[in-house]
């Protein structure tokens, strides 16, 4: 998000513009992304995808004002401040990533869930097939349909006066990463904690039936988990991914195989804000600001929520390598961050019927003037939050508040212009130039002996010499 929030008094939080150039994530990029570009051949074939470049060179620019900003005024006491621009990038800026966990939870808690209890279907696959999902999108939406039919039988079974025709009302999380900075696909699905029918015969009537699931154990859950395996298994031959005899023997491994299926976390339907936690855990991004710590000069150190394999919770890296993993784990263009299935589903006959249990909350906000009644639109999309509505959901603070008089401000002006840019930032003191981003440096060995015998004159530090063998190599040997 775009922003920090201070306590300025008891009781009383005030609105401050963060500086993305002072945190570690930043200045890592700054000085090291250049490099990593230049010698990036890890994680890619040839080079990064050009939309991998795009969006670090974006997050470069993110909450600088030396780039653009807005100015919010406030009509009592004429006080202003500056709102830097952000990239709305996705996977690489923390501030732009938070921002759309964040609305993302809020529109699905508002407007989409009703007020029923929602489960937490998880599923992961083995390591054998997670390659295969890493880099098929449609190989993905094959493995998470087979998941949530199974869930939806499961759901069925354990609804007491459903019929064949009742369906669940989920939303899919297609999760592309793990906890230590890893390509881990997995899914996390919210359901609905039972099945919906139509009230009446024909599906498009205006009523909808809701079957609560009741005897949810283990043993169902386990059910489940039996049912994707030999499915998943089935759909992997099929496609001629591995072997049938693979399969067969995968299909006999001991232990779940790999395969993995948990369904403990559930949220009672009064509990609004326990939902809206939970849909933020599933929309979360790929790696989190205040896990980063400085190990030394060349080390960073990453703090996994979750032990790694080997035990230990800390992921030593150098610069250039948490780029790598970073940009290894930046979504392609147009690739979907969650879907919906069942009756929430888009052209869902029931999907309106469902979505209205949700009752959203009218919040009216405020309208410092009668002329700040035109500065928005009448007709604002359900999923679209104003920056500073979400900001005061997630912070308790109302950013639009004067900090001296705690009136209402109202943004007046969007100012891109480099000329009044420049005008407007040394008038307030601020720098007027955007912070220097480091060029590629080459070798470190290389550089040291260069300079070395630059400075010392020395013939022996000839670095486009190379030096004699200590022995006499015969390459007979080597053939």
């Amino acid at each position: 998000m775009d922003a920090t929030v201070k306590r300025a008094a008891p009781g009383t939080r005030c609105y401050q513009r963060r500086r993305p150039e002072r945190t570690l994530w930043y200045r890592t990029v700054q000085t090291h992304f250049e490099t990593w570009l230049e010698r990036s051949t890890g994680q890619f074939d040839e080079s990064p995808p050009a939309y991998v470049e795009r969006a670090f060179r974006r997050y470069l620019e993110c909450g600088i004002l030396a780039h653009g900003f807005a100015r919010a005024h406030c009509d009592e006491c004429k006080h202003d401040f500056l709102i830097a621009f952000s990239c709305k990038g996705r996977g690489v800026c923390p501030s732009c990533n938070t921002r759309r966990m964040a609305e993302t939870a809020a529109h699905l808690a508002d407007h989409v869930f009703p007020r029923l209890p929602v489960r937490q279907w998880v599923l992961s696959v083995p390591k054998r097939l997670r390659y295969f999902l890493q880099r098929d999108a449609a190989l993905q939406g094959a493995v998470l349909r087979i998941f949530l039919r199974a869930v939806e039988r499961c759901l069925r079974d354990h609804s007491p006066g459903c019929g064949t025709s009742a369906h669940i009302g989920a939303v899919a999380f297609i999760h592309r990463f793990g906890s230590s900075l890893n390509e881990h696909v997995h899914f996390h699905c919210c359901v609905v904690d039972g099945v919906f029918e139509a009230d009446g015969e024909d599906d498009e009537a205006q009523g909808v039936v809701f079957h609560a699931a009741t005897g949810l154990d283990a043993g169902a859950v386990a059910d489940v988990q039996a049912l994707v395996r030999r499915r998943i298994l089935r759909a992997f031959v099929s496609r001629g991914l591995i072997d049938k005899g693979d399969g067969e023997e995968m299909g006999g491994w001991e232990h779940g195989g790999g395969f993995s299926v948990d369904a403990s976390v559930r949220i009672e339907g009064t509990d609004r804000a326990g939902l809206e936690r939970l849909l933020r855990y599933c929309a979360r991004p790929p790696f989190a600001l205040e896990h980063l710590q400085q190990l030394d000069a060349e080390h960073l150190v990453y703090h996994s929520p979750k032990p790694r394999p080997d035990g230990t919770r800390d992921l030593v890296l150098t610069p250039l390598e948490l780029i790598d993993k970073i940009a290894a784990l930046v979504p392609p263009p147009r690739a979907h961050r969650h879907r919906y299935y069942g009756v929430l589903a888009p052209n869902a006959p029931l999907r309106a019927a469902v979505t209205a249990l949700a009752a959203v909350p009218v919040i009216a906000e405020p309208k410092p003037s009668a002329a700040a009644d035109t500065d928005e639109p009448r007709h604002r999309a359900a999923s679209r939050y104003l920056w500073a509505m979400l900001l005061a959901r997630i912070y308790e603070a109302f950013p639009l508040a004067c900090p001296i008089c705690h009136a209402p401000m109202r943004i007046i002006a969007f100012i891109n212009d480099a000329g009044t840019v420049r005008k407007i930032l040394d008038h307030i003191g601020e720098s007027t130039l955007p912070p220097r981003i480091a060029p590629a440096r080459g070798p470190p060995l290389w550089d040291a002996v260069a300079d070395f015998g630059q400075a010392g004159n020395d013939p022996q530090w000839d670095t486009s010499a190379q030096p004699e063998p200590e022995f006499e190599f015969d390459q007979r040997v080597a053939w």
